[in-house]
């Protein structure tokens, strides 16, 4: 140790003189230290080392033969210091352990005392998991070396991380043992008493008279008491955080107008052994206002303009905050700032400082200094990270390029197209301090953005098996969903098939034998041609239903459903009224074959059906991710109509079946029209409407209010011919049917049974009767979320919502204030490999036979 090293050193200041005749040991010498002698170095040696060779010893020193040397000098009190201050010896001590006969060399010798390794580092009283965050935090490794600065730190980090989880009164006792089998090693153990979880009961706050306790406390984003209000919010107590929101609590007296408000006194005591108390004492001091406000160096907007903006009049309270806000930004999404407004423009290298020039009584004069600077270039566009997806799949998501004016508003919107395109972490793009660099360059006013992308898994795989139909379903799909014909031709790039160039390609089979099969594929290609926002999307597809029932051993075609059909779209994205609208347009062909088939879901049992329509729609999508959104919206309207055949028809038929002909198609009857004549080509215009709004509720946490809106309406030409018998909408449960269908739009509604709010109406070609005939449905759900894991490779949140619809036959009888109410909750999972996973439970609350207590499951889809 330091006082044993010194003490060895001051021996041999202590020691007589005496002339030596030859080379003398060190028992013989004798030096006269009152009076300092210079030596030449004839070697040094090393002593007690186990660990460090001689020679790492001799390098630490500086020592070196031949080299001229005091004794005694402060030079070798520097060696020691040296040598001591590697943290690697507790003891260190440099003597004179010969002189030549001439007494002009010496021989030289360190002699140390190692540090005892350590052989195992191990913890006890705490969980693995604890564990393994401290040996991560404290980077131990065996064969370390094990000192009373290693034990001081290695506590000391312990404490901290137990501190930030709330145990105030964490213990931690270093226990150490020599290790039986390694010779000179020690094991280490670091025995934690973690003692309770200490946690926040009162926030008292004094002196308050006119900024409220509630204002105050929920301006403390970390230091939360135990007030209902506080009900999802963690109630531990963080030093540092508790710092941090002090400084907030004060911000709410400068958002007040009090500008000289300062804290007096601030107090933490325990109330209880487990509870602590804070007591939070203010002085207010005056409460002031804003009288003129002048701007100084604007140059490229005017003072009106500004002030437009900056929205501070005369008279109004003093409120700090709220300017710097409205000056540099950081307020509510959405809201312009004097800042974004230039840095739009492409001054980036704008600053604006506003100074108090006068202050009279409660009046205060403010003058916003601006410093414009020249507008800047973007200069390189760099893109890090995509090791699978191609750079040009993200250079075309993002709206800065090279050669442009900086514009912040650009910027935001690239990181929202780059998070919203599915290929990367959306969680690591937005995150400021390793997602992206803004790096501006005012010697030639140009800037350079570096965009890190993270990439996931993306392509999907599924099999998996469901009951459906009152019969087990097996299914097999894939979905690459970064797939690349580009690279078709390259044999390198099949691993297991070319990817990189985010289109997609799926494959899906379901079956289970003879009661059910369906086939599908379907292709997307985002940016058609590569050069602009355009899309195409084919897909075709494949389905067949019949009687058997395998429960009972029934196998049997003589009563059959068949549906497949072709799709083919183009979307291309809009400039007006804002680049967010994506207009789709779609031709599709269905034909559906009945033999017999005595379901209840269709107006007839038999014949042949062709569905030929053209599909439009208008969306806005404008949310900041497709996982888990916390802001933006997502609107859509959309009209799918078919030729209307029957207004062009001269003919009818009679009673006997005999065709007749007629003048006007108003005059046809189809009383007499067998199911085949009526609905060989169907004819309907669909209209659909649904409107997503998402919110954060909260700055410090990641509740997000999901709203939603839903319409559609099935409409006819002709009310003579009457509704289409498919294309129609089955509302209620949670829209699956466990294998997949088409001639219906499923439409959940949670907490009542499949189908069961979709009204059915007589028709005389089914034998039974009667079919679901569900034309109009509205939905209402208001949900709210909170993520669990937001991570690459899973995303889980939890959800309460609120939910209400109904279903009509026909649009004169659509009421949307008659709907069936429900409540619940539920959780979601999204898992790359598999896609979105769900489970809800709901309660119905208006229909007594079909709501109540009802559990939803799903797979691909949201609510």
């Amino acid at each position: 140790m330091m006082k044993f090293r010194h003490m060895v050193f001051a021996a041999l200041l202590a020691l007589p003189s005496l002339s030596a005749t030859a080379q003398s040991s060190r028992s013989d010498i004798e030096i006269n230290y009152a009076s300092p002698q210079k030596y030449i170095v004839g070697g040094i040696g090393v002593e007690g080392n186990d660990y460090f060779q001689a020679s790492q010893i001799v390098n630490l020193s500086g020592l070196q033969k031949g080299m001229e040397i005091t004794v005694p000098s402060d030079e070798m009190s520097g060696i020691i210091d040296r040598i001591w201050a590697q943290r690697y010896f507790e003891d260190v001590a440099l003597v004179v352990d010969s002189l030549s006969v001439a007494q002009d060399t010496c021989w030289l010798k360190i002699i140390i005392k190692e540090y005892p390794r350590v052989s195992k580092w191990t913890y006890s009283g705490i969980k693995n998991s604890d564990k393994k965050e401290l040996q991560e935090r404290l980077n131990l490794r065996p064969g370390r070396s094990f000192n009373e600065y290693v034990k001081m730190t290695s506590v000391d980090i312990i404490k901290r991380y137990y501190k930030e989880k709330g145990f105030l009164q964490c213990n931690v006792d270093v226990q150490t043992e020599r290790d039986s089998v390694i010779r000179k090693a020690i094991r280490v153990n670091f025995a934690i008493d973690k003692g309770p979880k200490i946690k926040i009961r009162d926030i008292n706050f004094i002196g308050n008279d006119d900024v409220s306790d509630f204002k105050l406390a929920r301006s403390m984003k970390k230091t939360k008491s135990n007030k209902f209000y506080n009900f999802f919010s963690s109630k531990k107590f963080n030093e540092k955080e508790y710092v941090n929101d002090k400084k907030s609590a004060l911000e709410k007296f400068n958002e007040a107008g009090y500008r000289d408000a300062r804290l007096v006194r601030d107090s933490v005591y325990y109330v209880e052994d487990n509870r602590l108390a804070i007591d939070l004492e203010f002085d207010e001091g005056k409460k002031y206002y804003f009288r003129n406000i002048t701007w100084t160096g604007n140059s490229v907007y005017t003072s009106e303009a500004l002030n437009q903006i900056l929205q501070i009049k005369k008279g109004d309270v003093y409120d700090v905050v709220t300017m710097n806000k409205r000056l540099y930004g950081g307020g509510k999404q959405g809201d312009w700032d004097i800042s974004k407004l230039y840095r739009d423009n492409g001054y980036l290298f704008f600053s604006v400082t506003p100074v108090e020039i006068n202050i009279q009584n409660d009046s205060v004069d403010v003058e916003m200094r601006i410093s414009e600077g020249k507008s800047a270039t973007l200069n390189n566009i760099i893109i890090n990270g995509n090791d699978l997806t191609s750079e040009k799949v993200v250079r075309r998501q993002v709206f800065t390029r090279p050669g442009y004016l900086f514009s912040q508003t650009d910027f935001e919107r690239s990181i929202r197209e780059i998070a919203s395109l599915g290929q990367f972490d959306p969680e690591a793009i937005t995150d400021a301090s390793t997602g992206y660099s803004i790096l501006p360059n005012q010697l030639n006013n140009t800037v350079d953005i570096v965009y890190n992308v993270t990439e996931k898994p993306s392509s999907q795989l599924e099999l998996s098996g469901g009951w459906g139909g009152n019969t087990f379903v097996a299914t097999a799909g894939v979905s690459f969903n970064n797939f690349s014909t580009a690279r078709i031709r390259d044999k390198s790039a099949w691993r297991p098939v070319p990817l990189g160039d985010a289109q997609n390609l799926a494959f899906r089979f379901q079956t289970n034998g003879k009661y059910y099969t369906a086939i599908s594929a379907s292709f997307v290609e985002p940016w058609l041609f590569g050069k602009r926002p355009t899309s195409l999307s084919l897909s075709g597809y494949y389905t067949r239903m019949t009687d058997s029932n395998l429960t009972i051993g029934i196998l049997s075609t003589d009563k059959m459903y068949e549906v497949y059909g072709f799709n083919a779209g183009i979307g291309k994205r809009l400039k007006w009224p804002d680049n967010y609208f994506v207009l789709y347009n779609s031709l599709s062909w269905q034909t559906y074959r009945l033999t017999n088939w005595m379901s209840g879901y269709f107006m007839f049992n038999d014949g042949l059906s062709n569905n030929f329509s053209y599909q439009v729609s208008l969306s806005r999508n404008s949310s900041d991710q497709q996982i888990y959104p916390r802001s933006g919206s997502d609107f859509s309207l959309s009209l799918q109509l078919t030729p209307p055949y029957s207004l062009f028809r001269k003919h009818s038929y009679d009673a006997s079946g005999n065709k007749i002909a007629v003048d006007n198609w108003k005059d046809i009857k189809y009383d007499n029209w067998t199911s085949q004549q009526r609905y060989k080509w169907i004819e309907y215009h669909k209209w659909k409407f649904s409107g997503a709004v998402y919110t954060k509720l909260f700055d410090n946490l990641d509740f997000v209010l999901m709203t939603r809106a839903q319409f559609g309406y099935l409409g006819y030409y002709n009310r003579n011919w009457g509704y289409s018998p498919f294309e129609g909408f089955l509302v209620g449960g949670d829209g699956m049917t466990g294998y997949n269908t088409y001639g219906s739009d499923i439409i959940s509604l949670r907490g009542y049974t499949n189908y069961s709010l979709t009204p059915q109406e007589l028709t005389p070609y089914s034998s039974n009767g009667y079919s679901y005939a569900g034309n109009v449905y509205d939905k209402f759900t208001v949900e709210l979320r909170y993520p669990v894991i937001l991570q690459p490779q899973s995303t889980i949140f939890v959800l309460g919502f609120l939910e209400g619809g109904n279903c009509w036959s026909d649009i004169r009888n659509f009421n949307p204030l008659q709907i069936k109410r429900s409540a619940g909750v539920g959780v979601r999972v999204f898992l790359p490999m598999i896609g979105l996973l769900g489970v809800d439970w709901g309660y119905g609350f208006d229909d007594s036979t079909y709501g109540g207590s009802q559990f939803h499951f799903l797979i691909g889809q949201q609510f």
